[in-house]
């Protein structure tokens, strides 16, 4: 199966935060990725499979690298861990650090904007939890 025959995943939105994000993935520091459940919901998608693979597109839309999901989990937000935060790559040290960060996006103008509102962050705020593997770059 090519990379044109994969569904895609886009990371933030596109600059810095993604650029940074497909770094990390292909310099092997990221292997794990949050969405938001209200999100998937919104857009009418399905929470992905484990096992699932994905075609993670760069800045200009371009395919980057293929990954493969090798555990997915929909969870509170409370339940997230520091090492779960730490295979973020993104360099954050605990869980407070990835909770701040990943509270800033999802309340950002971009996914507001998308949603139609602002979306609640509390501890039973649900998000879906994504460890995943290279599989190739490219």
């Amino acid at each position: 199966m090519g990379h044109a025959d994969l569904p895609t995943l886009e990371l933030a939105f596109p600059g810095p935060e993604r650029d940074r994000g497909v770094a990390a993935i292909l310099n092997g520091q990221k292997t794990a990725l949050t969405g938001l459940l209200e999100i998937f919901e919104h857009a009418g998608e399905e929470v992905p499979q484990t096992g699932q693979r994905f075609s993670v597109l760069d800045s200009e839309g371009r395919p980057a690298v293929t990954i493969e999901l090798v555990d997915v989990r929909v969870v509170p937000m409370s339940e997230i861990d520091d090492d779960f935060a730490q295979a973020e790559g993104r360099g954050y040290s605990d869980v407070a650090e990835w909770r701040a960060a990943h509270e800033e996006f999802f309340q950002s103008s971009g996914v507001s904007e998308f949603l139609g509102h602002t979306p609640v962050m509390d501890d039973d705020t649900l998000v879906v939890a994504e460890r995943f593997r290279m599989v190739e770059p490219g």
